[in-house]
């Protein structure tokens, strides 16, 4: 008798081990693309943020091990007439955006709640009509990670959640030179934890 119960149990356990690993398997793929993007990228001298001497002996950024820990489902909560701002930069630049949702999830344990905006102008044309901006910082800031914070590219949603994958993280061009004009997350779009997912800081800066 205690065979014949044991031997379905763990056919399912088997089963949901299996299912699981899949998930696992194609998570990894699609960070492993996103770093591998964003690598060719800074090796592009067209599109490669660093300077000519950190070109010459660029190989890969610095990435925190996928953990599906960081990628979490958010309740979206869209904002009733918006209205535009000036979102401070690292310089006088002042782009207008607009605050499209509050996001709200949980992340070890802690709920947090945070703005999600929309660039004016990018609006503008049809490769970022759909485009939404999340600025962050967290408790790794000037530590494992840049210390201006990092940013997560989304896309508005059709329904009321989306979801956030922290291990797109990835840092603003001033994290690797000082010549550009980044936007400066703003303090409600602090989260209150480590978030050792994404692009770590870039060596030597």
């Amino acid at each position: 008798m205690k065979n014949l119960i044991f031997i379905p149990v763990f056919l399912f356990i088997t089963f949901s081990y299996a299912q699981e690993k899949v998930k696992y398997s194609s998570f990894k793929k699609e960070i492993d693309k996103f770093q591998k993007k964003l690598n060719k990228e800074f090796k592009d001298t067209q599109e490669s943020p660093l300077s000519e001497e950190d070109l010459k002996t660029f190989e890969t950024l610095d990435f925190f091990p996928a953990d599906t820990n960081f990628r979490v489902i958010a309740k979206v909560e869209r904002t009733k007439d918006p209205k535009p701002f000036k979102m401070k930069t690292t310089t006088s630049r002042l782009p207008v955006y607009t605050v499209y949702a509050y996001i709200t999830f949980k992340l070890k344990g802690k709920t947090f709640k945070l703005p999600v905006y929309q660039n004016q102008k990018l609006m503008q044309t049809p490769e970022y009509e759909n485009y939404l901006f999340l600025p962050f910082t967290d408790l790794t800031n000037s530590k494992t990670t840049y210390g201006g914070g990092r940013y997560l590219d989304l896309d508005i949603p059709e329904g009321d959640t989306m979801v956030i994958d922290f291990n797109k993280a990835y840092n603003p061009y001033c994290a690797y030179n000082s010549k550009y004009s980044c936007p400066i997350p703003p303090e409600e779009n602090h989260i209150n934890v480590e978030v050792t997912a994404g692009v770590k800081n870039f060596k030597g800066h």
